[in-house]
């Protein structure tokens, strides 16, 4: 049977440069390896002709042969597990190959060694919630977190005193067992040490050969000023521990600001509603506002309207920034926007309807600036 022209095997124009080769080349080999294709019996073969197709054409010298001469002038190809000195070719395989199993490849012929029992240990979150005033501030906190502990008994070594873990017969350490997969070898975790060379004969009584323990730990915890809902505190070295000696994971502090019963949080700013009388509305007064810190006198002017804001300059939050001083952060501090709600009376005495009676009288037809600005807009809009 005669063999199909390279070219049409990739789906390449004849010029096709390198790049495109290799994109091509990449595509189809990932489409027809036959671990991807474990019903399909033409997988192998599809493989093989993509792969010796490539290995021609990706080397300059063999591709001006065959360009010229056809297969006679490279030969039959490839045969199966040998490939010769194919340089990218190998190279772009080992890559290939880490796509389609999830890891890098040993090579043709090559060994992977085993990465040993070491392993690190998990990472943990903690979530923890603060209040407002706390973000001002800044505060800390002492938190319980159950994890898995370096064991004592044998010092994270997984092994029983007196002894140590001894090199895996099977793989001889090498971590990875290699098997024959169709025209190349393909290196596998070992089945008996699970890819760490290493096998444990007499394991520790406290921790069964996994160098840990449950535990508990108490850990304070600094949060800073500043800091957002939502943040991420991370601590390093403070989640698991590792296994059979490995070093230990990071505890992710995930910060939740619990809602205030007043103030809606902006960033470094705060807003907050606060109810007067119309009284002092309409005649101005000094009224008490909130902040985190106490109450701060406010300026209420003459004829203020519900809904006015009033901003009370460096009353809200610091910028989330550690490395500045309190001086510094004090500067840098939001604001708190206070919006007037005009408080109307629902009950009114004999006395105070006779004088709201008499104002009523006294203002007469006099419209408001407001409410001449919504009639004319009335107006427009009808007439």
């Amino acid at each position: 049977m005669s063999k199909r022209d390279y070219y049409e095997v990739l789906g390449v124009d004849r010029g096709a440069d390198g790049a495109e080769l290799k994109k091509a080349y990449r595509k189809l080999a990932l489409e027809s390896h036959p671990d991807r294709n474990p019903d399909d019996p033409d997988a192998e073969n599809r493989f093989k002709q993509i792969s010796e197709a490539y290995a021609v054409l990706s080397d300059p010298e063999k591709r001006a042969r065959y360009d010229r001469f056809g297969h006679q002038g490279v030969g039959a190809g490839p045969g199966p597990g040998d490939f010769g000195d194919l340089g990218g070719f190998t190279d772009l395989f080992n890559d290939l190959f880490g796509d389609i199993f999830g890891g890098g490849a040993a090579g043709f012929g090559g060994r992977a060694r085993g990465q040993g029992r070491a392993q690190r240990g998990a990472d943990l979150r903690y979530n923890l919630q603060i209040d407002l005033d706390e973000v001002l501030v800044g505060s800390e906190a002492s938190i319980k977190i159950p994890k898995m502990r370096p064991c004592e008994t044998c010092s994270g070594s997984g092994a029983a005193e007196g002894s140590s873990p001894v090199t895996c017969e099977r793989c001889r350490g090498m971590g990875q067992i290699a098997f024959q997969q169709g025209f190349f070898r393909v290196n596998r975790p070992c089945d008996v040490c699970g890819g760490a060379g290493e096998t444990i004969s007499d394991p520790c009584g406290d921790c069964r050969g996994s160098g840990r323990i449950e535990g508990q730990q108490t850990i304070a915890v600094r949060v800073p000023a500043g800091v957002d809902d939502g943040a991420r505190l991370r601590l390093v070295g403070e989640g698991e521990a590792g296994i059979a000696g490995g070093p230990p994971g990071d505890l992710y502090i995930v910060i939740s600001v619990r809602a205030h019963p007043l103030f809606e949080r902006d960033g470094r700013d705060l807003h907050c509603e606060v109810p007067i009388a119309f009284v002092q509305a309409a005649l101005g007064a000094e009224i008490e506002a909130p902040s985190l810190e106490g109450r701060v006198e406010v300026q209420v002017p003459e004829g203020t309207q519900s809904g006015r804001i009033l901003r009370l300059k460096g009353k809200g939050l610091p910028p989330l920034q550690p490395r500045l001083d309190a001086a510094q952060l004090e500067r840098m501090r939001g604001d708190i926007y206070v919006r007037i709600f005009v408080e109307v009376p629902t009950r009114l005495t004999d006395r105070q309807r006779e004088l709201l009676e008499e104002f009523a009288e006294e203002s007469g037809t006099e419209i408001s600036p407001v409410t001449k600005g919504f009639l004319d807009k009335l107006r427009d809009l009808f007439e």
